[in-house]
């Protein structure tokens, strides 16, 4: 029975090593004063036209200071339109202000634009959930 033991005493702390040293989600960031929050994982259900539509929320005291749109595979043409118009609507907005704005979506890339409203959405509301 000893043997036993010590035989798989090594591999269970080699297990427990490599559990500890995986990375976290990587939702919540902090550079300086910023906190990020990387919609990537949170958001992976929330879908536009072609697929998901992750973004990074950039946040200071509690205000939104921009949103950048990540990797995707919306078309060109029109997520360019909702970037252009509609990333920078909350710039300024306090986090529990900008959690319930009434934003319009972009006249033709509908679908990406409700995408990327849920996804401030449902970032901010992580945000609020563990800052």
């Amino acid at each position: 029975m000893k043997k036993g033991i010590i035989r798989t005493f090594p591999l269970a702390l080699t297990a427990v090593f490599c559990m500890s040293a995986m990375p976290g989600d990587n939702v919540i960031t902090k550079e300086g004063k910023t906190t990020i929050i990387n919609t990537t994982t949170i958001g992976k259900n929330i879908e536009g036209y072609n697929g998901a539509t992750p973004l990074k929320i950039y946040i200071e005291k509690n205000k939104i200071v921009k949103i950048e749109a990540l990797a995707n595979d919306e078309t060109p043409k029109y997520f360019h339109r909702v970037k252009k118009t509609l990333l920078d609507k909350w710039n300024g907005m306090t986090v529990k202000k900008a959690v319930k704005a009434n934003v319009d979506v972009v006249t033709g890339a509908t679908y990406s634009s409700d995408a990327v409203i849920k996804n401030v959405q449902k970032g901010l509301k992580y945000y609020m959930e563990k800052k």
